[in-house]
């Protein structure tokens, strides 16, 4: 694969930006090499500033559920801009966006847009917190929710100590706000509830992590946060960035059919745009600016461009059997390719929760909890994506993020990237000869 044009672009690139991206993990560090500079976007393909053509698994890390250029999407956005890109006011488009999904989406009733996810999940905690009147959270290890400070907290030492601060420029007293727990683990929670009960202000989880791995959790233990939350005063906060409007119109509140609190949005939504929101009961809303005395805004929020996007795929989305399809298409390559590696004897396995997936070189079939992963295994990863790379098949670059297959693979698509798997895991799991 040639790649003179995208290596000559980084070098650049490393004299404009730290590590010479604007998100570190495009800068490849995880699995070596020089990050590919992409130029285009069609359907399911993708292509490089060489001239490399990829079938794209990472969908920009999500929002493509259509896949790239989609023509009602582009429709939209052209139109929209034609009469402008940004005003400041109100504009039917938020209107209309906000009414599709509340209409459609049963556990929402009143919703705020913003301009990313890690602003919908900063915002919705200032919410909580000024809702209960309460200071801490509890978050989860291999949950991620953006970098607000807050937010960027590794566990403590002890069961259910406060944490400790995973990025310099987060002060200690922002992260002694902050509880962190291992998943899946009641006795964990019970404990924190019982050290702090009277401050805790929500409990926040991806109900389907897929930041570290993609770590389903039992619907018994996201049925336990709802009661343990309802029997406390505390509430429930479900950041569904990834999962909403992904596996399903209404993400896994739906899917599990549990009602949080509120709730944080982002990705599909935007259809490829910057879109962030956070959503919860007309009470709990009434309490945000300037109905009431929790402050957010954002110049760009709502932004008209944005919102034109949005609603051209979640149209899309409620059309019948959508969602089902996608699932089945995922389901389908997966299976080709996980009883490919199983014929081989590889330890390797693909979880999957509708159209997300996660490589894992483990045989354990649930994992529910970061530490469960081997960090050693990330070496197949490594080669796995490279040869991917040579084969035209283009993943995240890191072993720990998901990949997605959106509406535009076909059937053709999948069957070339499952032979691709197929040769790129012999050479992965070949013995090194010294």
């Amino acid at each position: 694969m040639i790649k003179v044009n995208s290596e000559k672009l980084f070098t650049d690139a490393k004299t404009y930006f730290p590590g010479g991206v604007n998100s570190p993990v495009r800068a490849f560090k995880s699995v070596g090499g020089t990050p590919l500079f992409m130029t285009k976007g069609n359907g399911s393909k993708i292509w490089d500033a060489d001239g490399n053509e990829f079938i794209d698994f990472c969908c920009s890390w999500g929002p493509l559920i259509l896949g790239h250029n989609n023509v009602p999407v582009r429709n939209a956005i052209v139109e929209a801009v034609e009469n402008g890109t940004s005003f400041g006011t109100p504009t039917i488009q938020e209107n209309e966006l906000a009414s599709l999904i509340i209409e459609n989406h049963s556990y929402v009733e009143k919703v705020r847009f913003v301009s990313s996810g890690t602003e919908a999940t900063m915002s919705a905690l200032r919410l909580a917190r000024g809702y209960t009147g309460r200071n801490k959270i509890i978050k989860f290890e291999g949950c991620y929710h953006g970098h607000a400070d807050a937010l960027l907290v590794n566990a403590g030492s002890g069961l259910a100590t406060l944490g400790i601060s995973s990025s310099a420029g987060v002060p200690e007293a922002f992260t002694k706000e902050t509880i962190v727990l291992p998943l899946n683990d009641e006795e964990a929670i019970n404990k924190a509830i019982e050290n702090y009960k009277d401050d805790i202000a929500c409990i926040i989880i991806e109900p389907i992590p897929a930041n570290n791995g993609l770590l389903i959790q039992g619907r018994e233990f996201l049925q336990f946060l709802r009661d343990v939350c309802t029997a406390n005063g505390i509430l429930l906060f479900f950041d569904e960035v990834i999962s909403g409007f992904r596996i399903g119109f209404e993400g896994a509140a739906g899917l599990y059919k549990i009602q949080p609190d509120i709730m944080a949005f982002g990705k599909v939504i935007g259809g490829g745009m910057p879109v962030g929101a956070y959503a919860a009961s007309k009470e709990i809303m009434s309490h945000v600016s300037p109905d009431g005395p929790v402050y957010q805004a954002g110049t760009l929020s709502g932004n008209p461009v944005a919102m034109a996007a949005g609603k051209a795929v979640l149209k899309e989305c409620l059309k019948p059997g959508f969602y089902q399809d996608l699932e089945k298409k995922t389901a389908d390559f997966i299976e080709d390719v996980v009883s490919y590696a199983s014929s081989k004897e590889y330890t390797f396995n693909i979880h999957q929760m509708g159209s997300i997936f996660w490589l894992a070189f483990s045989d354990e079939i649930n994992i529910r909890k970061s530490s469960q992963i081997d960090g050693d295994s990330m070496n197949y990863f490594t080669v796995l994506h490279r040869e991917l790379l040579e084969r035209g098949v283009y993943l995240g670059p890191s072993g720990f993020e998901v990949g997605f297959i959106s509406e535009a693979h076909t059937v053709e698509d999948l069957k070339h990237a499952a032979n691709a798997f197929k040769e790129a895991l012999d050479i992965a799991f070949t013995p090194v000869t010294v």
